[in-house]
């Protein structure tokens, strides 16, 4: 087991911002390059390519200067106009900000709501899509904030059935956990440089299927910097429509090439066990679960806190004695759940240090 010996830096166990490698660190430090050059064009277009590898995708992938919400809202905005009907299911917080979103654009949105740490099952997505005909769904695989993942290999089947757009944030699952989206017909898909791509925010990510470019053709919804015409156009000719992050895509590159050298089965399976070995140190040392084994995400884990103990107290424990930052709950979850991430740039001994700093925490609150 790791050492009780407080961390230098501070260590994040959070959905996001997740750790950072060195070498990446030393890439971000760099001087810029042009961003009109042909040295970033051969980088950018190098991390693109890798990003269809880990899409499992041939698709087009956009690279915006934004967070995982701008690409949220550049999803919305290049398929839904005004008066559009859009289910949304949501379990959990960032689930709901899709529907904020599309609401934003003027659409009907429907909106079918999990208990906390509960996903959503296909016979709910059946029932919901029977009730009337919409042209878009969306919904998140990982779920931030209860540490909960949709099947979506079961539920984008079943939405393609009903002719209707997936939009799927893939925010804090790719690059942790199986994310196909040729073979399962995703149509948009999104996520985030800050999770598990090593690198920090700054970046976000869109696929967009030739699906989707049809919903694109006939949309009249306002779309400038998320254009995807724009980044179409700017993507043939090996560049960004607009001044790019040059420093995190040269790192993303880097991270990027990292993840290819330990191979997708790897990446995949390190997270799966380290996510097991996580929730199952947590139950040796008495505590309880959010979400169920069977719809567990593998990028974050949420923990009620012993009875008696206050969930600020142990973040606070956390940080203060072991220089590890652990997250609090959300919304109507706050301060009664804490999560602990297990992110990207992860191994065992990172595990192991995180549940010997809990064990000591609890020691010293209980």
């Amino acid at each position: 087991m790791a050492s009780l010996t407080k961390q230098k830096h501070p260590y994040l166990m959070i959905p996001g911002p997740t750790p950072v490698p060195q070498e990446v660190l030393q890439a971000l430090a760099e001087h810029p390059l042009g961003h009109r050059s042909k040295e970033f064009s051969k980088i950018f277009m190098s991390a693109t390519e890798k990003l269809q590898w880990l899409g499992q995708t041939k698709n087009d992938v956009f690279i915006y200067t934004a967070s995982g919400t701008g690409a949220m809202e550049g999803a919305i905005a290049n398929t839904i106009n005004r008066g559009d009907k859009v289910l949304c299911l949501a379990i959990g917080v960032f689930g709901q900000r899709f529907a904020d979103i599309a609401k934003l654009y003027g659409a009907e949105v429907t909106v079918v709501k999990a208990d906390s740490g509960k996903c959503i099952s296909p016979q709910e997505l059946k029932e919901a899509l029977a009730k009337d005909k919409f042209k878009a769904v969306t919904l998140t695989h990982s779920e931030t904030s209860t540490g909960t993942a949709n099947d979506i290999k079961t539920l984008v089947p079943l939405i393609k059935e009903h002719g209707a757009l997936s939009i799927v944030d893939v925010v804090t699952s790719l690059g942790c956990m199986d994310v196909r989206m040729d073979e399962w017909g995703i149509d948009v898909m999104l996520s985030g440089s800050q999770k598990g791509f090593m690198i920090p925010p700054g970046l976000s990510f869109i696929y967009v299927s030739e699906n989707a470019y049809k919903a694109k053709a006939s949309c009249t919804s306002p779309c400038y910097y998320f254009c995807w015409t724009q980044a179409r156009k700017a993507l043939n000719d090996n560049t960004t429509p607009w001044t790019p992050n040059v420093s995190h895509i040269v790192a993303l590159e880097l991270a990027l090439q990292m993840m290819v050298e330990e191979g997708l089965e790897n990446i995949l399976a390190r997270h799966t066990r380290v996510r097991d070995k996580l929730r199952n140190g947590l139950r040796d040392l008495g505590l309880k679960l959010l979400t169920e084994d069977s719809s567990a995400s593998c990028a974050i884990t949420a923990i009620y806190p012993p009875e008696g103990v206050a969930v600020p107290d142990i973040r606070k424990a956390f940080q203060e004695d072991h220089n590890i930052i652990i997250a609090n709950g959300q919304k109507e979850l706050k301060d009664k759940i804490f999560r602990m991430g297990h992110l990207g740039f992860v191994s065992d001994e990172n595990i192991d240090m995180g549940l010997n700093a809990l064990k000591a925490v609890l020691n010293k609150l209980k």
